[in-house]
């Protein structure tokens, strides 16, 4: 019985950090002109590196791309040679797609635009599937953004930039802790060139 509540407590364990750091695997080229064969494993945390610090828009990028690749990509194995995407402006966001898809703006398989409705647009080049992925409505508190707005033009005092901080913590670990499918819709489209 011992053994099962040890074994058992490993597993929540596993699961449990799974959860505060998510990964994907890709495929690479192992050096500039060579094979597919640089498999990879990409972690938040990783990405976080490039960023500079987590944050609830670096989650919800993450979790919400991922779920856009797996149905572009079923095995779960991202070939990041073969992917376009395309971006809102925000820099968590574009750290996300960048990172995640390998996609480069001079090999025309990275774009910004803040015209599109989705969070991100994303196209397997070879079968020209395309998904795009958005935040549900009512996931994200309303606050985070309007608090934002007034910390990015500089009208919030300390106080309420620590607050706001608060709030984007706690939204962060409920996007870390909730089933993706709940918080995102991810959908076939059938307008990207």
């Amino acid at each position: 019985m011992r053994h099962w509540l040890t074994l058992l407590l490993l597993i929540v364990l596993k699961f449990s950090a799974e959860a505060q750091n998510p990964r994907i695997f890709v495929i690479d080229t192992d050096f500039s002109k060579g094979r597919l064969t640089n498999r990879q494993t990409i972690s938040l945390n990783d990405v976080t590196k490039l960023h500079g610090h987590l944050c609830d828009g670096l989650a919800v990028g993450f979790i919400g791309l991922r779920e856009a690749l797996y149905r572009l990509y079923p095995d779960s194995t991202i070939d990041r040679t073969n992917t376009r995407i395309v971006s809102k402006s925000s820099p968590c966001l574009t750290d996300i797609a960048l990172y995640l898809t390998g996609g480069r703006y001079q090999f025309n398989s990275f774009y910004v635009s803040d015209s599109i409705p989705y969070m991100f647009i994303v196209q397997r080049i070879d079968n020209g599937k395309s998904m795009a992925v958005k935040l549900k409505p009512g996931i994200k508190p309303p606050a985070i953004d309007s608090l934002g707005s007034l910390a990015n033009s500089g009208k919030l005092d300390a106080c309420s930039i620590d607050s706001l901080q608060r709030l984007e913590n706690k939204f962060l670990a409920q996007i870390l802790a909730t089933n993706p499918t709940s918080s995102f819709s991810v959908d076939e489209i059938k307008i990207f060139n």
